[in-house]
Parts: structure tokens; C-alpha cells; sequence
């Protein structure tokens, strides 16, 4: 069962219009929360970062943050899978007619859609994946998580025909972020990773990861880091909702480090691992 406008209804009767600004314009945002044992991680956050895409778009909130809470945790209730990935989507809503000001008077659409969630294998965590790069060509509100995802679906199908998982970007000679993901470096046993932006997703995994780093000692430097520090780096690894701690060990064709898994990778993914375990799984945040 998902929710649409209101009501719960199963997926294959739930109906949009096709002069839904999101259909039309890709008008309205988005997020995507992971749940573990049917209990949602860092709620509040998730829910923070869905109002603050709202409000950059000017989008009125349809609902408060006890309201969205509510909503979420029941359509997680009446999955038959306990471990799921919720997709929350709201758009400007069906104005009737094709016209680019926000019209007035117009309901959003509010749509929260489970999934079961599916998280790498250990044997892909044990032996990495491999990664493209290319120019980040995306416009320059990448904090936004707008239903504008052209870019993303062209450059993770270019990373699929390619046999790769992930495609890592650079604006100017910058490392901003993966497709999907955010991404870090490791070099000399320092990792590093850019500090959030308009050109970067404000990721709540990534966050996670910085934490943990700080919480147990391992060295962590959040700064702008350069194309020449991601190629010539020991390690690189992609952090998402699904994709966890997930390491990088090919981009472009060229191994990073030894081409293996690293200790740090290793050792972060473990961090995570416990965190998931003791803290999300038991509801505990």
C-alpha cells in the first residue's frame, strides 16, 4: 500500500494527472528514507530536508513534521517487509492547464511510496565497484532534491553501459559529488570529503559518516577537494541511503590505490555496520 493525496491505496490503482506540474515541469521535490527494522532513520532529518527543499522552490509545507512523521511511520506499518526505502514526492500540484508561474489555489500532490530496500551484497562491499567520472552539468541548486533528475539518469546509464556502479563528478576541477551518492577520499589515512553547498546534496548518510569518523578518532578533513586528490587518492568510496559505505576501486579504468578495498573503507563500513544494528534497527535515534 502506498499513500497518495490522502488515501492509501495500492500502486497499481494509484492515479496522478498527466498536467501534474511534477509530470509537466518536474515542479516539486523529493526524498528517499531507508527503515530498518521498520524503524525510519534519523526521521527528523529526512523530514527537515524535505521542508527546506520545499521552502527553496516556494512551496508551502502540506504537512507538519508530526504530521509527515505520522503518515510515514503508518504507510511503513502496512508493508509486509520490514527493511524498506520510503520515497516521499511532492509537486506543485494539477493546475489544469500548462502555464509556467505557480498557479494559485492548487493542492500539491503528496505521494509516499515503499520499496523494500535493498543494500550492497558483502561480497560487492568485500570487492568494490568501479566508477566513471564526467563534468558535473547540473544546475547550481544541487541542495534542492528537485524531481529534476535528467542529469542523474544520463549519467548513471552512462556509468551502466560501461559495467560501472556510480559516476563521479567535478565542477571546475572539483570534486563535487557521485550521481547518486556523495564521495570521499582517503589519502595517507586522512579521509576528506567537501563541505556542503548549493553544489551538493546536504546527504544524512553523509553526515552519518563524519560522525562516526569524529566519534571514534579517525582522522576526517571536510574541505573543497581537487580532481588531482580524488585520481591520485588511496581510497574512494560512495555514501547513500542504499548504497551504505560503499568503496570505489576502478574509476575510469584506473585502480584506485591497489585496486582493493581499503582499511579506512573497512573499518568506516564496520562503524556503520554496528551503527545500524545497535542504534537504527532498535528505533534508538
Amino acid at each position: 500500500m502506498l499513500y497518495l493525496n490522502g488515501q492509501f491505496v495500492r500502486p497499481e490503482d494509484a492515479k496522478i494527472s498527466a498536467l501534474d506540474r511534477g509530470c509537466l515541469f518536474g515542479d516539486g521535490v523529493y526524498e528517499v528514507i531507508p527503515v530498518y527494522s521498520r524503524h525510519p532513520f534519523r526521521l527528523d532529518e529526512h523530514i527537515a530536508r524535505l521542508d527546506a527543499s520545499l521552502a527553496s522552490i516556494g512551496l508551502a509545507n502540506p504537512h507538519t513534521a508530526a504530521e509527515w512523521a505520522g503518515l510515514i511511520r503508518e504507510v511503513v506499518r502496512r508493508q509486509d517487509y520490514d527493511d524498506q526505502s520510503v520515497y516521499l514526492h511532492v509537486t506543485r500540484g494539477n493546475a489544469g492547464e500548462r502555464d509556467f508561474p505557480f498557479p494559485e489555489g492548487v493542492a500539491p500532490t503528496v505521494l509516499i511510496n515503499p520499496a523494500r530496500l535493498v543494500t550492497p551484497s558483502a561480497a560487492q562491499k568485500a570487492a568494490g565497484v568501479r566508477a566513471i567520472s564526467h563534468a558535473d552539468f547540473r544546475w547550481l541548486r544541487c541542495d534542492i532534491k528537485s524531481l529534476n533528475l535528467l542529469p542523474t539518469v544520463l549519467l548513471r546509464e552512462a556509468a551502466r553501459r560501461q559495467g560501472c556502479a556510480e559516476c563521479v563528478m567535478f565542477r571546475d576541477g572539483m570534486l563535487s559529488e557521485g550521481a547518486a551518492s556523495n564521495v570521499f577520499v582517503v589519502k595517507d589515512g586522512v579521509i576528506a570529503c567537501p563541505p556542503k553547498s548549493h553544489l551538493i546534496l546536504p546527504g544524512i548518510t553523509y553526515d552519518l559518516v563524519i560522525e562516526l569518523a569524529q566519534r571514534h578518532g579517525v582522522p576526517l578533513q571536510v574541505r573543497p577537494v581537487s580532481e588531482a586528490e580524488v585520481r591520485s587518492a588511496d581510497e574512494l568510496w560512495m555514501t547513500s541511503s542504499t548504497k551504505e559505505v560503499l568503496a570505489i576501486v576502478e574509476l575510469d579504468g584506473v585502480a584506485v590505490g591497489d585496486g582493493r578495498v581499503g582499511p579506512l573503507a573497512q573499518r568506516m563500513d564496520a562503524l556503520y555496520q554496528d551503527f545500524k544494528n545497535q542504534i537504527m534497527r532498535q528505533g534508538k535515534e
